[in-house]
Formats: structure tokens, C-alpha cells, sequence
């Protein structure tokens, strides 16, 4: 491969919601360049951008994938993405490693949910976007209505870069309306004029000299609309609008020549910043020069049961050479690796290095993660993090075969290293293994992936609420516990009263005794004892909280008193006590944010109220209606199913939890008979 440099180099990824067709214009572009010899198709399972098994099965991307080609005197680093939303954490890692999204517009489908999420989030990384509406040639297609859709939804700044020569099965192709050449552009007539004009007029605003001749009728050379087209690309002055029908071979040759011609380039695209500093002002920003010290960041990581980790990372500045070291900003140490490699879906082939702009792999170094900096030991430049949705959907797991719990463990970690939306935690509650993402599509693919790769089998079920004990009003009890079987027994007598505390506070315990009725140590043993309950819980088996203990009485045996005696009998006076003092449940309450189009306000409002949901906000955006309310974790644990069905997947919605509250009666009566049938009734202590 010829030597470039950082101008040379355009990075792209391809984002919108499932089915518009991405990895089938990638595919086609590919060809078109030459970057691979034969065409592949999802459909068939040929597609080098679609390898992993779950894909070729579903026919849609799981994982985003990056390939390369040479086109027009560029070096373009192609990414394809998912189209589901369950996927979106490949999403984000795959933003930070280039400086613009094209999102994709299935024509025929139109503008859906996860079309408008992508573009938000491309947005929030300051990319350049354009907008590319594929399957030009489906039935009942209606391109003017489409685009009319397009710059409703996303601005009038989205100006058509090319002008449709025809629609659904009579469309021919697009034409430039920068470059009109050939027997379209006579077919297009007058609108390529018109187009070019709209074009010319938006381009020139960013060039004040240029735009007052422009004004005065004086023509901008080519040079000077290329640099203009460019200049407003880069800074999202101009959305530019292409076209595709993949299947046909029309689009993919348009797209390279414009992303080669037109889109931005690492130095006249977005900059990246430095992590904020300590005070929280802003990183500076991350000169993309070769010389500069090494600035790189990962953005995605595959584990493969055969070749081990490979890490994929974005060159930002510096220059990192094949078989050399970097330091782990993360970490604080060295670390040594051995070939560069370029990526070519599942393929690699090694370089010898790395230049501010390139998206390469490194294999077999297993301490690196995504977001991780990689930088110069004596300049350690700290790139800003990334930010992922939090989980919503949760599972407790555990293997189908006694003695796999090793094995889940370490599955579990290494799909948490390739995708940082999907999260496993040891609940310390209810000693479940937990796994947590983005939608129950994700989790469920996860599952399958476990098996496939580690030869597992992973049983699932609802997760416990972790639910807590605490009571409402004063109580009071006196415990007396004896034992005598022979030999040396067991006394004690302890007199105790409990109070609320609020809520929050925990647990406080307090010692009244007067008179050395109970020593200072059978005190302790009490206090031991009352400890052991908060853990196990007095009604229902869950921990006991907000609650002040006092012991103000009781009685010991010079000989038969011991520590154990006292640990039983401040157990049980204590659960006596609390069942006096109006005992209740306590349960999560999250507050959830739901994102829907307006014709389902009323839908989404009335459900939340049937789920015991308190709306504490509302906001619009566009056509879409912000939801925000205060509803128990266990009304929405499967709501991202729920409201995939009541939206037809246009909604979309965030949690995060807040706080606890009471359960109300009815409903507590239900979970303490089904905890304890769970877990069996308590015995006594004799």
C-alpha cells in the first residue's frame, strides 16, 4: 500500500435503524473499490462485514465491523453498525472512531425510532452527518416524500446532494448536482439546476468573501465550491442527502466519490478533547500530528475462542509502531504488543504503524478495555470516556449443569468486555448472579453466545426485587431464652424496644440498661444477635433497615450465661418487637424517562398509572413527547417489551433508581406468602 497521510483519510460509519440496508452498500462499496473481490450479501451469508454465527442466522448485524478501501486519493475506513436499538452500545464505540455518520433511511419504512437515536447520538459525538435514503427502488416509494420527511425531522441544514431519476421499481439512479455528468443528468432536466443552486446557496455561507460574490452573480470555480461543500460538511452547516437502491448497484460509486471528494478528513473534522480535569474544566483538544505524543483510544473489543482478544483503536495523535510498547492510562502501566493489523471484517492484515486518522487492531493484549487510552508513558494524554445507556432489562442466571459456575463467570466477562451495555453483578442481597442490558433481544443473544463459545448452558429467570424490612411504629418485647440438657445450660433474658428511624439512616443500637442487670458483654451478644436478623430479615427474609434497637433490660446466670445464649435471645426479642411495631415492605422506585412519538401519550400515561407510576414531568421535542415518572423497579422489569408493543418499537426510555417506599398492603401481603413459601418457614430457636 502507498504511503498517505492523515489528510488522505476518511473515516465513516453507517448507522440507522435495522433493515436500511447498511451492510449491503458497504458490501457494494467495497467491490466498487476494489477492496474485495467478490460481492457479498447478507442474505446468503457471503457478506465479510456479517461473520459472527447469531448474524448469518438473523440476517441483520449484531456487532458493528470495520473494513477498509482506497477510492479518489482517500483511505476510507468503512463502519458498519447495528440497526436494533438492543445493540446500541456498538453504536457509540463505533462514533468515536470516525468524524462522520451517514444515517441510513429505508425509504420504503421511513424515518424510525432508532434512525432518530442514532443521528442524536452522532450529533452528541460532533460528528459531520449526512443522511443516505437507501432502497430508492421499493415498492410505493415516494422519494419527494421522504425527503420532505428527512429535513421535517432533522432541520433544513439536510440539502440534497444528489437529485432521483426515477422511484420504487423505475428508479434509475441519482444524479450530482455538484458534477451533473451523463445520460441521467439530461434525464433529470431542470431540478439538477435547481438542486445545485439550493447546494451553492447554503455552501457559500461559510465563506463571507466568497458569499458576497456569489450574491453579485459571480460563479464559485470548482475548486472553490469543493472547498466550501467540504468546509460545511465539516462543520454541519450542510447535511447532505444521497441516494441507494444496493441491490441494483446504484448508490455505492456516489457515495465513495462523495465521501472521498467531500466529507472531512481527522484534521478538518471533529477534534477530540482530554478527559476533563480534576476541577471539571474542559480536556484540551487532541492535535491530530503524527509527531505529537500518542494519543489512541479503544473503542471495541472481540474475544474469539480460537485467536483470543483482538482490541480495535483509534489513532487520535502520535504514531504507534508494530511490535512496540504504550502506556495503559487506565492501568498506570507499559504495555508491549506485537503486529499493527488493519481490519477487513473478520480478517486482518498487519502495517507497520499507525498514523493519527488510522483504525487498526491489536491482538492478544487482554488488559485493555474499551474506552482505555493508549498514550506515551512520559506525555500520558487521558482521552475522554465514553458514555453507555445504563442496563435496564435484567436476568439471574445460573448454569444448567452443577459445577459450569466457573465457565458462566468467565463468559460473562468477556461479553461485558466486548459491549459495556451489558453488565454482571453478584447481587449481595439475594446471592443471585445478575446479568443486566440493554432489551431482552440482547440478553438473549448473549445467552446463545455463551453456549456457542464456551459450551454452556445458561438457565435464566427473573432477578428478586431487592426488597427490604422496616417498621412504622415503636415496638417492644422481652425474649427469654433456656436451655437445659444436662451438664451446663443456656439462660438469658433480654428486654428490648425498637423505633423507626428515617429513612436512609440504617441502623443504629443503643444500650439503657442501668444497674448491670445484662454485663457489657452479653450486651454485645445481644447487638450480635439483633445483627444477624437485619441480614435475614423478621417478615419476608429481606434485610431489615431504618430501624434503632434499645435495650433496656434483662437477665443472666452466673453459670449457665454465655455469648450464644444472649445472641438468641436478642434475636428473637428483636423479631417479636418488629412484629408489634407495624412491620412493612419497602421496594425500589426508579425514575424512568420515556421518549415516544405524540400519538402514543395517552397510551404510555395510562399504563404508567396502571403500574403504580407518579409522572413528575413532561417535555417536547419535535414530534416527540419526553415522559418522566416515579414507578416501582418491579412494575417495569420487562417494560422494554412492553413498550416495543404498545409503541410498535418507536419508543424508547432511560431508569435510574431513586429510591425506596413503601409497599402498599395488598401488594406486601402477596411477597411476604410467596417469600415464604420460597424459602420455607423459619424455625424458632430452641
Amino acid at each position: 500500500m502507498a504511503a498517505y497521510e492523515t489528510k488522505d483519510i476518511r473515516n465513516v460509519a453507517f448507522v440507522g435503524h435495522g433493515h436500511a440496508g447498511k451492510t449491503t452498500l458497504i458490501e457494494a462499496m467495497l467491490f466498487k473499490a476494489g477492496a474485495t473481490k467478490r460481492l457479498g450479501h447478507v442474505e446468503d451469508g457471503t457478506s465479510i462485514l456479517d461473520f459472527e454465527p447469531e448474524e448469518k442466522e438473523r440476517k441483520s448485524s449484531i456487532d458493528s465491523a470495520i473494513a477498509h478501501c482506497s477510492f479518489g486519493g482517500a483511505e476510507i475506513n468503512l463502519v458498519d453498525t447495528p440497526g436494533y436499538p438492543d445493540f446500541i452500545g456498538q453504536v457509540i464505540g463505533a462514533l468515536r472512531a470516525v468524524e462522520t455518520a451517514v444515517v441510513c433511511v429505508n425509504a420504503a419504512a421511513g424515518i424510525a425510532v432508532n434512525t432518530r437515536k442514532t443521528w442524536e447520538l452522532a450529533g452528541r459525538e460532533g460528528l459531520s452527518r449526512a443522511i443516505l435514503i437507501t432502497h430508492a427502488d421499493g415498492e410505493n416509494v415516494k422519494l419527494d416524500e421522504v425527503l420532505t420527511n428527512v429535513i421535517e425531522t432533522f432541520g433544513p441544514q439536510c440539502v440534497p446532494a444528489f437529485v432521483p431519476v426515477g422511484e420504487g421499481p423505475t428508479y434509475k439512479g441519482a444524479v450530482s448536482v455538484l458534477a451533473p455528468t451523463g445520460p441521467l443528468a439530461q434525464a433529470a432536466g431542470d431540478a439538477v439546476a435547481e438542486a445545485n443552486e439550493r447546494f451553492l446557496e447554503t455552501a457559500v455561507e461559510v465563506d463571507d468573501a466568497l458569499l458576497e460574490k456569489y450574491l453579485e452573480g459571480q460563479k464559485p470555480s470548482p475548486d472553490d465550491v469543493k472547498r466550501v461543500t467540504a468546509l460545511a460538511i465539516a462543520r454541519g452547516k450542510i447535511v447532505p442527502v444521497l441516494y441507494a437502491a444496493a441491490p441494483k448497484d446504484l448508490g455505492a460509486e456516489d457515495c465513495l466519490s462523495f465521501v472521498a471528494s467531500y466529507f472531512p478528513s481527522p484534521i478538518a473534522g471533529v477534534r477530540r478533547h482530554a478527559a476533563p480535569a480534576a476541577d471539571g474544566a474542559p480536556g484540551p483538544e487532541i492535535d491530530p500530528n503524527p509527531a505529537a505524543p500518542l494519543a489512541a483510544q479503544v473503542f471495541k473489543t472481540t474475544w474469539d475462542p480460537i485467536a483470543g482478544k483482538e482490541t480495535f483503536v483509534r489513532i487520535f495523535a502520535g504514531t504507534l509502531v508494530s511490535d512496540s510498547s504504550f502506556f495503559n492510562h487506565r492501568t498506570g502501566k507499559p504495555e508491549r504488543f506485537g503486529h499493527l493489523l488493519r481490519p477487513m471484517g473478520k480478517d486482518t492484515a498487519p502495517i507497520p504503524k499507525g498514523i493519527p486518522g488510522d483504525i487498526v487492531a491489536i491482538g492478544k493484549v487482554e488488559s485493555l478495555h474499551i474506552a482505555d487510552t493508549l498514550a506515551d508513558e512520559k506525555h500520558p494524554v487521558k482521552v475522554e470516556g465514553l458514555k453507555y445507556p445504563t442496563p435496564m432489562v435484567s436476568f439471574a442466571v445460573e448454569p444448567k449443569k452443577r459445577g459450569d459456575e466457573q465457565k458462566i463467570g468467565t463468559a460473562m466477562s468477556k461479553l461485558t468486555d466486548e459491549d459495556p451495555s451489558f453488565q454482571v453483578r453478584r447481587d449481595a442481597q439475594t446471592k443471585e448472579m445478575v446479568m443486566s442490558g440493554v432489551s431482552n433481544l440482547q440478553l438473549d443473544i448473549f445467552m446463545h453466545r455463551i453456549k456457542r463459545r464456551n459450551d454452556v448452558e445458561v438457565v435464566s429467570h427473573p432477578p428478586r426485587i431487592p426488597y427490604l424490612e422496616t417498621i412504622t411504629a415503636t415496638g417492644d418485647a422481652r425474649y427469654r431464652h433456656k436451655k437445659q440438657t444436662g451438664g451446663a445450660g443456656q439462660f438469658a433474658e433480654v428486654a428490648l424496644k425498637i423505633e423507626p428511624l428515617e429513612r436512609g439512616k440504617g441502623f443504629e443500637f443503643a444500650n439503657e440498661i442501668f444497674g448491670g442487670a445484662i454485663s457489657q458483654s452479653y450486651v454485645a451478644s445481644t447487638e450480635k444477635g439483633v445483627r444477624q436478623v437485619l441480614e435475614k430479615g423478621a417478615i419476608a427474609g429481606y434485610p431489615v433497615v431504618d430501624i434503632k434497637a434499645i435495650v433496656y433490660d434483662g437477665k443472666e446466670h452466673p453459670v449457665d450465661s454465655k455469648d450464644i445464649a444472649f445472641q438468641v435471645a436478642g434475636r428473637n426479642a428483636f423479631k417479636e418487637a418488629m412484629r408489634t411495631a407495624r412491620p412493612v415492605l419497602l421496594e425500589p422506585v426508579v425514575i424512568i424517562e420515556i421518549n415516544v412519538p405524540s400519538k402514543f401519550m395517552g397510551d404510555i400515561t395510562s399504563d404508567l398509572n396502571g403500574r403504580r407510576g407518579r409522572i413528575i414531568g413532561m417535555d417536547t421535542q419535535g414530534n416527540h413527547q419526553i415522559i418522566k415518572a416515579q414507578v416501582p423497579h418491579s412494575e417495569v422489569m420487562t417494560y422494554s417489551t412492553e413498550l416495543r408493543s404498545l409503541t410498535g418499537g418507536e419508543g424508547s426510555y432511560s431508569m435510574e433508581f431513586s429510591h425506596y417506599d413503601v409497599v402498599p398492603s395488598r401488594i406486601a401481603e402477596g411477597i411476604i406468602s410467596r417469600a415464604k413459601a420460597a424459602l420455607g418457614e423459619e424455625k424458632e430457636d430452641e
